[in-house]
């Protein structure tokens, strides 16, 4: 990230090299054995400036090697726009206040640095960006956190990003569960993702298994979600070429420690093997884990029971468009306990995954044709489905399909089965598991409506500050998204400007306007809209009135930014 300042390229001899427009400054060596000599390790710390010679725009990194080096803090060449919008904010303060994370940040940070991050997390929400540079320009037309409401610079952004420590993260994250009732039994959803990035020299990036394969490095992120009380927990991030049922049993030890003892945890298919599910049975923890209808383990189940439920009225999940019915059985040979299996059937779910499934087979088709007349060797994936017919000499004459393995997979279509530790209905099971579609929106809205599908760090200080921002970020939206959610529920409808998204934008049209007096006052009253909307967080026009005054007395006495 180029921060909008200008430094002399610092002249360290043999350390600071000059290449295609970057400055790269020269931190380590390395000795590779294999080539019997030192391999230098350089980081870019900046952009040459042309029209400048000996001149350049620092970035992260320079803050980073050359920390006692004078950025200006503040930028005064903007000032404060007429013109503020103050809707989207009020919001995102009441969320933030009503979980008392502004008090739990003042325990752990300067009164200036509990400011700018908390901006950070409204920046966030309300722009849908984490690019850093860009933030004195969302500071220039909203109210801020920071004391006297400061606009402070994208340098200053960069330092307090490399200043957040380790303590400080895992100081907030200990109190914040700590503040949670540990007596009530809650289900915990937890789910990971992972984030291509190009900045080689971070510790935690390794190649890994990414959802999306660019060919690039990964970290991977996870988020572990109460979806009783619908509000994120703790997070974690570590090296991408650790995978996710490997990480589980290190999260369930967090959970122990942060003081979760009556608890279950809602698991998708990625965490399913026999070590997991012992060590969450050795922990006293309930489990409640999605298994493909096509694996082995439950394809025989589902084969002697089709037929005995997808059509009975007593079996339908209206809700879910689904039947399901339980039968209980061994996870596994050794097992020594007997679970429940909810077996479920969706005929929509059959009509798209017959089609992705014939899809399929009919483009390994049009690939395998084109292969006739010459030696090949398949894939397990095409051997699956297609049998070569050979010449003498071993040449291919042509593929034909699988038959009797394809109908199988056809008659799996739209089958699918959650397994339960705990004694429950088939509806009771699927309702559990849906509710983890919470926590699959954290993810979508970390990635999509945070900014977050590009971290944007050059070093591990930055990548640890930001990714403990956007779980703050994720807990105020989260927020946001229950109670809309729950208004549309209360009153029956679905409107387009009950999405977050929406919502948002359309609070963003509350502004207040300064006056020749030089006091800010309202533009114009709320309109119908955006009072709807304001009631599903339970305030009305009036209190926007109010929070509107009270922005306008912190600014009144303020001088010019």
């Amino acid at each position: 990230m180029k921060m909008d300042c200008i430094v002399k390229i610092p002249k360290i001899k043999g350390k600071i090299v000059c290449q295609k427009g970057y400055v790269y400054f020269e931190y380590g060596r390395e000795y590779k054995p294999d080539k019997k000599y030192n391999v230098p390790k350089r980081s870019c710390i900046g952009h040459i400036i042309d029209e400048m010679p000996g001149m350049m725009h620092p970035n992260a990194n320079f803050i980073r090697f050359f920390p006692d080096v004078d950025l200006s803090e503040g930028k005064k060449s903007k000032g404060r726009s007429h013109c503020l919008r103050i809707g989207a904010f009020i919001i995102i303060k009441k969320m933030l206040e009503y979980f008392r994370i502004p008090e739990m940040l003042d325990d752990y940070f300067s009164p200036k640095d509990a400011g700018l991050l908390l901006d950070l997390v409204a920046y966030s929400i309300i722009n849908e960006s984490n690019a850093g540079q860009y933030y004195p320009d969302f500071a220039y037309n909203h109210p801020l956190f920071t004391p006297g409401m400061y606009i402070y610079s994208d340098a200053k952004v960069s330092r307090l990003l490399g200043s957040i420590t380790a303590d400080q993260s895992v100081a907030f994250l200990n109190k914040w569960n700590s503040m949670r009732d540990h007596r009530e039994k809650i289900y915990i959803s937890y789910d990971s993702t992972n984030k291509n990035c190009q900045a080689g020299d971070l510790e935690m990036v390794e190649y890994g298994h990414p959802k999306v394969d660019v060919g690039a490095p990964i970290i991977n992120y996870s988020v572990a979600y109460d979806t009783n009380n619908r509000v994120p927990l703790f997070y974690e991030e570590y090296p991408g070429s650790i995978v996710d049922v490997s990480q589980l049993q290190y999260m369930l030890d967090k959970a122990h420690d942060y003081g979760y003892r009556h608890a279950g945890f809602i698991l998708d298919r990625g965490y399913f093997c026999k070590s997991n599910i012992q060590y969450m049975d050795q922990c006293g923890y309930e489990f409640i884990i999605m298994v493909k209808g096509k694996k082995d383990l439950v394809r025989r189940m589902i084969l002697e029971n089709k037929g005995k439920f997808e059509d009975k009225r007593s079996c339908s999940i209206r809700r879910y468009k689904a039947y399901g019915m339980t039968i209980k059985g061994k996870l596994y040979e050794s097992d020594k306990k007997e679970r429940y299996f909810h077996l479920y059937y969706s005929d929509l779910k059959r009509s798209a995954e017959r089609e992705a499934l014939e899809a399929k087979v009919e483009h390994m088709g049009t690939i395998l044709k084109k292969m006739d007349g010459r030696k090949v060797e398949l894939s397990d994936s095409y051997n699956r489905y297609f049998e070569p017919i050979l010449d003498k000499d071993g040449t291919v004459i042509t593929f034909v399909e699988k038959d009797s393995i394809i109908e199988e997979e056809i008659g799996l279509c739209g089958y699918y089965v959650i397994v339960t530790s705990e004694a429950m209905s088939a509806k009771e099971a699927l309702e559990l598991y849906k509710s983890r579609d919470a926590s699959e929106k954290l993810f979508r809205g970390d990635k999509s409506y945070l900014g977050n599908n590009s971290l944007r760090v050059m070093s591990d200080e930055s990548l640890s500050a930001k990714s403990f921002i956007y779980f703050i970020a994720l807990i105020a939206r989260c927020r946001i998204y229950t109670l809309l959610k729950d208004e549309m529920l209360k009153n029956d409808s679905k409107v387009n400007y009950m999405t977050v998204p929406a919502a948002l934008r359309e609070l963003e049209k509350i502004e207040i306007i300064r006056m020749p007096t030089g006091r800010y006052r309202m533009a114009h009253a709320v309109t119908a809209t955006q009072k709807a909307i304001l009631s599903a967080f339970g305030v009305d026009s009036d209190w926007v009135r109010e929070q509107a005054s009270s922005i306008a007395d912190m600014l009144e006495n303020q001088t010019e930014q």
